[in-house]
């Protein structure tokens, strides 16, 4: 293994999602960027595009970021990035995103870069220009990790990579933050920011207010909940562009103050403690971080079939899975869940264990060593030793 220390550079195409302050990738970053071995890798991030304006910036978390302020097809971006990535002697390159990819995989080529192609999305197909720029530079991947199986079917089918190249290495949340036990008091606290009442069943989520989280079907679940359950509450948290919409059919249903949207929370470890239950109305996901945090805060979990979920899920263990698309059932676990407390209990404790494999913590373990077996064989064997070499402990749930 290298004896120096390994500069590495992450690249995004951006931070944030219209209307959302702190996204998915953008809080991947913030858990990972301070969890790797200073002594040696200096890991730093590229954002394709500009500075995003919400005051919960990279920076102020201590993230080494430079930002290109390039547009989307932008072929000034290469040159961008090429003199970050001479700047700062870059050893490896680790992508996130169609622009990332694209770009990054440009540069490892005129600079002889190993690359980690890192995709996160499980769409059905690609754009016909991305799948010229991806066939055409399918030599310069020398592995892709998906963060789920059928991400990683995404990227044989839709993205062109070939299979044996590709990994299944799940991420994961601090568990850490989000297992800590919290007091009576922090607990209320939380509750209380939250609009949730003394007697208040919290039926909780929290997400991106966007089509995929299937939000209007826990709209509609509440309804058949608390035709049932009157002293069930339902908090969203979270931001996204069906806001309006989401209200609007809340309002029409006549939820009223029983449905609370609150927003964004800074707190999401806190926001969580204030849940009695933790929903995922899901209907496609890699495999959301947020599953991750209710994993790891030992919280009773509804969620639904959508893939990614059923990665890391295990319907009668750590979580009660209904069909996506199927408010009745959800309502049905919900209300099932809330007449059983041993049921909860005995789910919350299953899940926390199961939070315990997924630590954000072991996933940058597990990138630290495949930068190191990167550096050493990739450019010494021109890209091909390294899929000969033994890669089981990226898919191991622990490094």
């Amino acid at each position: 293994m290298s004896a120096r220390k390994l500069n590495i550079l992450h690249v995004c195409d951006h931070l944030g999602w219209e209307g959302s302050r702190m996204h998915g990738v953008k809080r991947l970053f913030s858990w990972m960027m301070p969890r790797f071995d200073p002594d040696r890798y200096a890991v730093s991030l590229v954002s394709l595009r500009r500075k995003d304006l919400s005051e919960e910036t990279l920076e102020s978390l201590g993230v080494d970021i430079s930002y290109l302020h390039r547009s989307k097809f932008d072929p000034a971006t290469l040159t961008a990035l090429l003199k970050v990535i001479d700047r700062k002697a870059i050893d490896v390159l680790h992508l996130h995103g169609y622009g990332a990819t694209t770009f990054g995989r440009a540069a490892a080529a005129l600079r002889r870069l190993p690359v980690v192609l890192h995709e996160h999305a499980n769409l059905t197909d690609t754009p016909w220009f991305q799948k010229v720029a991806d066939r055409a530079l399918a030599p310069f991947t020398d592995i892709a990790i998906a963060v789920s199986r059928s991400t990683a079917e995404f990227l044989v089918r839709a993205r062109l990579v070939p299979e044996r190249k590709v990994k299944v290495v799940y991420l994961g949340a601090p568990f850490d933050e989000f297992s800590r036990a919290r007091t009576a008091l922090e607990i209320a606290a939380a509750r209380e920011a939250l609009g949730i009442k003394d007697g208040d069943f919290a039926v909780g989520t929290v997400t991106r207010l966007h089509d995929s989280k299937g939000n209007q079907y826990l709209v509609d679940a509440a309804r058949l909940v608390l035709d049932a359950r009157p002293q069930a509450r339902f908090v969203l948290v979270g931001e996204g562009p069906l806001r309006p919409d989401l209200e609007a059919q809340a309002a029409r249903l006549g939820l009223g103050d029983r449905f609370v949207f609150a927003g964004f929370a800074r707190d999401v470890a806190a926001a969580l403690s204030a849940f009695d239950l933790s929903v995922f109305p899901s209907l496609w996901e890699g495999t959301p971080l947020t599953a991750f945090e209710a994993l790891a805060a030992g919280k009773a979990i509804v969620a639904t079939d959508a893939d990614g979920l059923l990665d890391v899920l295990r319907d009668g263990r750590d979580a009660r899975i209904v069909p996506k698309r199927d408010a009745r059932a959800l309502a049905d676990r919900i209300i099932e869940l809330m007449d059983a407390p041993d049921e909860r209990r005995r789910l919350g404790q299953h899940a926390r264990t199961t939070g315990a494999e997924y630590d954000i913590a072991a996933f940058v373990r597990k990138m630290e060593r495949l930068y190191a077996l990167l550096h050493d064989v990739s450019r010494r064997t021109r890209r091909k030793g390294v899929l000969d070499e033994d890669l089981s402990f990226l898919e191991r749930s622990r490094a």
